[in-house]
């Protein structure tokens, strides 16, 4: 079914029928009620890729992630998505598991379907690689803390603020070092974690030796088991772990389990996002709660906003600030 057949059949030229299709507004009443009549009886579709091609471009919008096995990026995901069908895109997800050239693989497939617009939480940000998003025509909302990039739209959370919370809050249950399990530390939120977790410490008095870090691969409760093994195997005996992320504090508190020790009587653990999955464990989870579908809702509507009026468009950097959220862990 071709759109001329529609355009036959309703006695009408194919510039109204595409009209009646894309900008309805512009269509008299009863021309467009009979055409979309016309339409619904011979089952007509819109052929979306034919459209692509000859505006050069796709509604979709590309959402990359990190890893969508993280439920906090899976609620980024949900609240992007739920903007971006409102405003009539489809969501193309991908996820690079912080493979930066698995990201670089994803965008030049991005391009090359004639996709631009894209969040991303990116690995890494820096000129260059802003430079080369623009190269393919990629107009890109990052979900990221860009502070040092200015002409990018992005949302982001205080994440120094959510390292000095749970940080202030071990000291106060007498602690007297913290140790940080992070994943890799050369990337921006856990840098920023660590950062707020060591201006608490200083603040109270305590030198830098006071907070000990452990770094390991990923940000997974595989790694977090990892880590809490690292943990129970130091000479010094650790009374507070601060996790970068709620799945590392989830398997660090299983090494802890296993190695006998009880929570929070030996050790206490807080974690970071606050996903569903750390009030049912085993002691539920003191974190720092950061809002993911609210951040996916920020990033979309900046991007929706971009896009229904580029001239007036200013770049927004909004920041969410993170809060801490007591249980039975610490």
């Amino acid at each position: 079914m071709s759109i001329k057949e529609v355009a036959n059949e309703a006695g009408v030229s194919t510039a109204t029928v595409s009209n009646v299709i894309n900008r309805p507004d512009v269509v008299a009443a009863a021309t467009r009620d009979h055409v979309q009549a016309v339409i619904d009886s011979l089952g007509y579709v819109p052929n979306s890729a034919a459209r692509h091609l000859s505006s050069g471009r796709s509604t979709a919008v590309g959402l990359v992630l990190f890893g969508v096995r993280n439920p906090f990026f899976a609620d980024i995901a949900r609240g992007a998505e739920d903007v971006l069908q409102q405003a009539g895109h489809l969501v193309v997800m991908c996820s690079t598991d912080l493979d930066t050239a698995r990201e670089e693989d994803y965008l030049d497939r991005l391009a090359q379907q004639r996709i631009r617009s894209l969040l991303i939480t990116p690995v890494h940000v820096s000129d260059a690689w802003l430079a080369r998003l623009r190269e393919r025509g990629l107009s890109s909302v990052l979900i990221h803390n860009s502070a040092d990039h200015p002409d990018v739209c992005s949302v982001a959370v205080d994440d120094a603020l959510g390292g000095e919370q749970a940080a202030t809050h071990l000291l106060a249950r007498g602690h007297q070092s913290i140790t940080f399990v992070t994943g890799p530390m050369n990337m921006r939120s856990p840098s920023d974690r660590y950062q707020g977790c060591l201006r608490a410490i200083l603040r109270s008095g305590r030198t830098e030796q006071a907070l000990r870090v452990v770094e390991v691969d990923d940000f997974t409760i595989e790694q977090g088991r990892r880590a809490g093994e690292q943990v129970l195997a130091a000479t010094d005996p650790v009374t507070a772990v601060f996790c970068a992320n709620d799945l590392l504090a989830l398997g660090v508190m299983q090494a802890a389990f296993r190695g006998g020790k009880r929570i929070p009587e030996d050790m206490a653990i807080v974690g970071y996002d606050d996903i569903e999955s750390v009030v049912t464990a085993g002691v539920p989870m003191t974190t720092v709660h950061v809002g993911g579908y609210d951040l996916g809702r920020a990033a979309a509507q900046l991007l929706v906003e971009e896009e229904r009026a580029p001239e007036a468009h200013r770049h927004q950097r909004r920041m969410f600030s993170p809060r801490l959220v007591e249980r039975s862990s610490t």
